[in-house]
């Protein structure tokens, strides 16, 4: 049963501990993420003068809207600040810097409506980040930028949790990705081409946990959950902040949440800046997940193929 934990004083090691059991942890602002939020609002203020950031949609064309993302991502993204504010406001919340890791932060915006859901302003489906590549002890941190209410969010599947998900995963390579999906990005119309991992199976929605917190409040959690852009019924653009961490002493010992259903190749360990020095991950570690071409399934967990398969096919409009 998944637990949610407000503003709870925890240990960082048994609070991941928690998060690899399927907890999720939701945290007023800090200091640290006050100045990461107004860093992107300056940033994104500037970017659609005269419009406000969330109300730009409604002024420009979507090619337009587009093209002043292609600019403002990567400039968040690269900003020099980011990285000096991410290792603030994780010691903020009890991390050690010296065991902790953690990547850039993007900037996601979700437009309300069709206006634009690919490319640049993808609209991420039902996915667990371990689809994507990642260690099975990443992290997900996440904070809107502005204010946000249940219906332009980011909803959580708790009830996935221990269940296995058909999906394509095994048809997805971070490496490959790096040099074809992401540059492709800007060039996606209103429909995204570019080959995810996604799930191959019809999934119970409905039934989904949407947390909502004030601009720079923050929600922690496994990148074993699944989770998506909710559909924007509002008629504000959805902006927020998102990085991920690893720790030290799970990557030496390869542990973390369970993985049920990840069967993708490539590995983003070198995208991860230690806390205090922003050096890389130590090179045999680096070494050890590049010459893992799949992660481990947790046979305690996983269902059989037949198992999936069955329940698969008995999930009416389940794809094939």
């Amino acid at each position: 049963m998944t637990a949610v934990y407000i503003n709870e004083n925890i240990p960082d090691d048994a609070r991941r501990k928690s998060l690899y059991d399927g907890d999720l942890y939701v945290y007023s602002p800090s200091e640290g993420t006050r100045q990461l939020c107004a860093l992107a609002r300056e940033m994104c203020e500037e970017a659609f003068a005269p419009y406000h950031p969330v109300e730009a949609q409604h002024h420009l064309p979507a090619e337009q809207f587009s093209e002043i993302l292609k600019t403002l991502k990567p400039n968040f993204i690269h900003h020099p600040r980011c990285k000096e504010l991410i290792p603030q406001l994780l010691a903020e919340h009890g991390c050690d810097l010296q065991t902790t890791w953690f990547d850039v932060p993007r900037l996601r915006t979700a437009t309300a409506g069709n206006y634009l859901s690919s490319g640049l302003a993808y609209a991420f489906k039902p996915h667990r980040d371990t689809w994507y590549s990642t260690p099975m002890c990443q992290l997900n941190w996440w904070l809107p930028v502005y204010e946000i209410e249940a219906n332009n969010g980011m909803a959580f599947y708790p009830q996935y949790w221990n269940t296995p998900v058909r999906n394509s995963s095994a048809e997805f390579n971070y490496q490959d990705w790096n040099q074809t999906g992401r540059r492709q990005a800007h060039h996606q119309g209103r429909t995204d081409t570019r080959k995810q991992s996604e799930a191959l199976e019809a999934l119970h929605v409905d039934d989904d946990l949407r947390l909502v917190t004030e601009p720079g409040g923050m929600v922690v959690f496994s990148a074993a959950q699944l989770h998506g852009t909710v559909p924007n019924t509002t008629d504000r653009t959805r902006i927020s902040i998102d990085f991920r961490t690893v720790h030290l002493h799970e990557l030496e010992a390869d542990t973390g949440a369970p993985n049920l259903d990840s069967h993708c190749s490539g590995t983003t360990i070198r995208d991860y800046l230690q806390g205090t020095d922003r050096r890389p991950l130590p090179e045999h570690l680096i070494a050890y997940f590049e010459e893992s071409t799949r992660p481990r399934l947790d046979s305690l967990v996983l269902q059989s193929d037949a198992a999936a398969a069955e329940r698969a096919d008995s999930t009416e409009g389940a794809p094939h």
